[in-house]
C-alpha cells in the first residue's frame, strides 16, 4: 500500500494573484502571535496570513516563540513561505514553576512591542494594518507608542488594528472554583475587555462564538457596532464572522492526480492512488478529536455499544491528538478503554500506521494515538469509512467535520455550537443532542451495512450527501472566501480610521501608564509569589 506524500500536499503554496483577482489595494498587513505552534488558532493565524499574502499583500508575522520542530510548514524557519520573525521571547518565560501563563503571555508580548519599536523594525514596515489575534493585552500599548515617542514612529496609532477573538480567554480559564485563582484572575479578566475596545474591527470564528462574546461583553459589543457600515455588519452588532477555512487546493490536487492515473494507467490505479479500502474493507465509524475529556469521546462509544448484535462485523475508530507528556492525555485514553471494556467491546490500541493498519477484524474499537497526516487522510477518504462522529457540545467551530465533508463523509455532531453552522441537517450530516446517546445509535445504524434496521442508507442517498458536503465546503468555507472575507473588512478599517469615523479606543498617554502600571504591579506580583513558594 503506497501513500504519496509531497511538500506541496502538507504546506499551502502561495501563488501569484491572478489577473482576475479581486482588485484591492496592495498592503501591508503586520501579524502578532504569542506562540506559532500547532494548533486551531495557529492553523487559522497561518491560513490568514497565506490568504492575504496569495492575494498580492505583504504578509509579516512576529511572534515570541516558533520552535521549526512544532509548527506548521508555512511558518517553519528557512523553509516555509512566509516571513516569521520572533521577537522578545529571550527575556520572560512563558511560565514560572509552572504557573502565571497569562501574566508571563502578556510581559512577552509587551517584550515583543517594545523591542520592534524601539529598534525601528515596526516602523521601518509602514504597516498598513495590524492583525492581532489571542492576545489583547498589548492592544493600547500598540496604539500608543506612536503619540507617545513621537518620530517616525507616529504612524503607529493611525495604522488599524484588527483583533481575532477565537473565545473569550476568561471562560477557558481552568481552577476558577478556588477563590484566590478567582482572585487573580480579576486584573487579567478585566484587561482583555478593555483592551479589546483599542481594536478597529473585532471577529469571531462562529455565530455561536459570537453570542458567548456578545453575552460576556455587552459593552464591547455594543462599542464596536457604533461606526459599522450596516451593509457590511452581519446582524445585530459589530463583531464580525470570519470562518476558518479549509485549503481545498490539497483535495483539488489529489482528485486531479486520481482522473489522470484513471485515464493513463487503469491497471495500477487502484494500487496507487485510489482511496485505500482499510482493513480489508470493514465498515467503520470515524472520530478524530484530540483525547481531552471535554471533547466527550465517551459518547461515539456509548453510542456505538448499542448498535443491534449480530450485525456484520464493524468498528469504531477513535484517532486523534496525543501527546504522553499530558496527563489528561494519557488518563482520558485509559478512561476510554475502560469504558468500551465495559461495554463489551473488544478494543486496541495503535500508535503508528503500520501497527495500525494491521489491526485484526474482530477488534470492534481501535484508538490510534498521534494520527499522522497521512493516515488522517486514509482514513477519511477510505471507501469504508461511512460516518464521521463528532462528539463535543458548544464547540467553538469545529474543523475535522469539514475535512470529511470535503473528503465527502457525511457528518453526525452535536446540535450546539459551531457544527449548527457546517453541518446542514439531512442533507450534508445529522445534528444530534449529546444527552440523547440513542439518537447517535440511530444515525450510526442508518450508515453502516448489515444492521438490518429500516431506512437505511442507500448508496444513491451516500453519494448526495457526498456531493452535497463538497459543494458546502467549497463554496462557504474555502481559504479563498476566508482570505476576501479578511480583505474587505481590511479595506473597511482603512478607511475609517483614515476619515475619523472609528470606534476604536484613541491612544492616550494615560492609557499606556495604566497599562504599564497594571503590568508592571503583575509582574512583581507574580515574582513575589513565586520567590515565596520557593521558599517555603
Amino acid at each position: 500500500m503506497a501513500v504519496k506524500s509531497s511538500k506541496a500536499a502538507s504546506a499551502k503554496s502561495v501563488v501569484p494573484p491572478s489577473p482576475s483577482s479581486p482588485s484591492s489595494p496592495k498592503k501591508t498587513v503586520v501579524f502578532f502571535h504569542p506562540d506559532l505552534g500547532i494548533g486551531g488558532a495557529e492553523r487559522l493565524v497561518v491560513d490568514a496570513a497565506v490568504g492575504l499574502q496569495n492575494r498580492g499583500h505583504r504578509v509579516v508575522i512576529f511572534t515570541s516563540h516558533c520552535d521549526p520542530a512544532h509548527c506548521f510548514d508555512e511558518v517553519r524557519p528557512g523553509t516555509g513561505v512566509l516571513d516569521v520573525r520572533v521577537r522578545g521571547g529571550n527575556v520572560v518565560p512563558a511560565s514560572i514553576l509552572g504557573r502565571f501563563a497569562i501574566l508571563c503571555a502578556i510581559a512577552r508580548q509587551v517584550h515583543l512591542l517594545l523591542q520592534i519599536w524601539l529598534t525601528g523594525e515596526l516602523a521601518a514596515l509602514g504597516a498598513t494594518a495590524y492583525f492581532v489575534d489571542q492576545l489583547s493585552a498589548g492592544l493600547p500599548l500598540l496604539r500608543s507608542l506612536g503619540s507617545a515617542y513621537g518620530g517616525a514612529a507616529q504612524q503607529t496609532p493611525t495604522t488599524p488594528i484588527f483583533f481575532y477573538c477565537h473565545f473569550p480567554d476568561l471562560l477557558l480559564a481552568k481552577g476558577r472554583q478556588k477563590w484566590w485563582k478567582r482572585l487573580y484572575r480579576v486584573p487579567f479578566d478585566a484587561l482583555e475587555q478593555w483592551s479589546m475596545g483599542f481594536s478597529d474591527a473585532v471577529a469571531v470564528n462562529s455565530r455561536f462564538t459570537k453570542s458567548v462574546v456578545t453575552a460576556t461583553w455587552p459593552r464591547l459589543a455594543a462599542k464596536v457596532k457604533v461606526g459599522i457600515d450596516p451593509l457590511v455588519a452581519e446582524d445585530d452588532n459589530g463583531l464580525r464572522v470570519v470562518y476558518p477555512c479549509i485549503d481545498i487546493k490539497q483535495e483539488d490536487a489529489l482528485e486531479q492526480e486520481r482522473a489522470s492515473n484513471n485515464s493513463n494507467d487503469k491497471k495500477t490505479k487502484q494500487n496507487r492512488d485510489a482511496p485505500v479500502d482499510l482493513w480489508q474493507g470493514l465498515p467503520f465509524v470515524l472520530s478524530i478529536n484530540r483525547f481531552e475529556r471535554k471533547k466527550d469521546i465517551g459518547l461515539a462509544i456509548r453510542a456505538f455499544a448499542g448498535l443491534p448484535t449480530g450485525t456484520s462485523p464493524q468498528r469504531l475508530v477513535v484517532a486523534g491528538g496525543y501527546d504522553n507528556r499530558v496527563a489528561e492525555n494519557v488518563g482520558y485514553h485509559r478512561e476510554l478503554d475502560a469504558l468500551a471494556t465495559e461495554l463489551g467491546l473488544r478494543t486496541a490500541t495503535a500508535r503508528t500506521m503500520v501497527t495500525a493498519l494491521s489491526i485484526p477484524a474482530d477488534v470492534q474499537v481501535l484508538f490510534l494515538l498521534s494520527v499522522p497526516s497521512a493516515l488522517k487522510s486514509l482514513l477519511l477518504h477510505s471507501p469504508s469509512c461511512r460516518l464521521l462522529v463528532y462528539t463535543p457540545a458548544n464547540e467553538h467551530f469545529g474543523i475535522v467535520p469539514l475535512e470529511a465533508m470535503l473528503a465527502g463523509l457525511p457528518v453526525l455532531a452535536c446540535n450546539s455550537g459551531g457544527p449548527t453552522e457546517t453541518v446542514v441537517e439531512g442533507t450534508t450530516g445529522w445534528l444530534r443532542s449529546a444527552d440523547d446517546v440513542a439518537a447517535w445509535t440511530d444515525v450510526m445504524a442508518k450508515v453502516l451495512p448489515g444492521t438490518g434496521i429500516p431506512g437505511a442508507l442507500t448508496d444513491a442517498q451516500r453519494k448526495k450527501m457526498a456531493d452535497a458536503g463538497r459543494t458546502r465546503v467549497r463554496s462557504q468555507f474555502a481559504d479563498t472566501q476566508m482570505a476576501a472575507r479578511l480583505d474587505g473588512i481590511l479595506d473597511e478599517i482603512v478607511v475609517r480610521v483614515a476619515d475619523g469615523t472609528t470606534t476604536a479606543t484613541p491612544s492616550a498617554s494615560i492609557s499606556t501608564l495604566l497599562f504599564s502600571a497594571v503590568a508592571l504591579i503583575g509582574v512583581l506580583l507574580a515574582l513575589a509569589v513565586a520567590v515565596l513558594k520557593k521558599i517555603f
